[in-house]
């Protein structure tokens, strides 16, 4: 993996949306459609905050959540929800979204039809993670119920997922898609994070440490 330091968090999400820009844009000149991912939580505010405001060829960029919560886009724990709010404005509300939720009681009864729409839009050019502190990444959680179907290199692009850790079932893409994408970002901050990523480094089984699976060709991006 490639390790970058920054001196301060605002400097770090400024670069990587900067990176991140760079690269949609380098892609655009060369593809008709190209296609962004990106993880929920608060950590990737600022790179939304500043990505969105790119004067870029947005409608011709398919938008979607590595992972996402079981629940409606109406609950403030929907990552879609966040999205829309922070990512899909401004220059990038022209953006084409790929959903990960549909009305059903459970992930697995929509699988298929969402699948289709990401298929069609892979491999993933630009692919933007964060990582817990147990060393996840998207939904694939150490323990959880199907984690090592989706680390398979045959596993489907997207699995249902249910973890202890996780308060609702998740939708999530696979390791295989993940790894397929042209350009890898892992954004982390503090300590404890640093050192779960040096942790991960040190583990053989990425049953352990999930992050494993996309560690070799992605760029970590670190600060305090």
């Amino acid at each position: 993996m490639n390790f970058k330091a920054y001196p301060d968090r605002e400097l770090m999400m400024m670069d990587l949306a900067d990176r991140m820009a760079s690269e949609l844009g380098a892609a655009l000149r060369h593809q008709d459609r190209v296609t962004l991912a990106v993880p929920g939580g608060t950590t990737p505010g600022p790179v939304f905050d500043a990505l969105c405001d790119v004067d870029l060829d947005w409608d011709r960029v398919d938008v979607l959540l590595t992972d996402e919560r079981w629940v409606l886009e109406s609950s403030d724990r929907s990552n879609t929800r966040l999205l829309r709010e922070r990512l899909l404005t401004g220059h990038a509300a022209a953006a084409r979204l790929l959903p990960l939720h549909a009305p059903a009681g459970r992930p697995e009864d929509v699988l298929g039809d969402l699948s289709a729409a990401i298929e069609a839009a892979l491999p993933i050019s630009v692919l933007l993670l964060g990582m817990g502190e147990d060393m996840h990444i998207a939904s694939l959680f150490p323990g959880a119920d199907r984690l090592a179907d989706a680390l398979d290199d045959d596993a489907p692009v997207l699995m249902a997922m249910r973890a202890s850790g996780a308060d609702e079932p998740r939708i999530t893409l696979t390791a295989p898609v993940l790894q397929g994408a042209l350009s890898i970002h892992l954004v982390i901050t503090g300590p404890e994070k640093r050192a779960a990523l040096e942790r991960a480094t040190r583990l053989h089984d990425p049953m352990q440490a999930p992050v494993k699976a996309i560690l070799r060709n992605a760029t970590v991006h670190w600060a305090e």
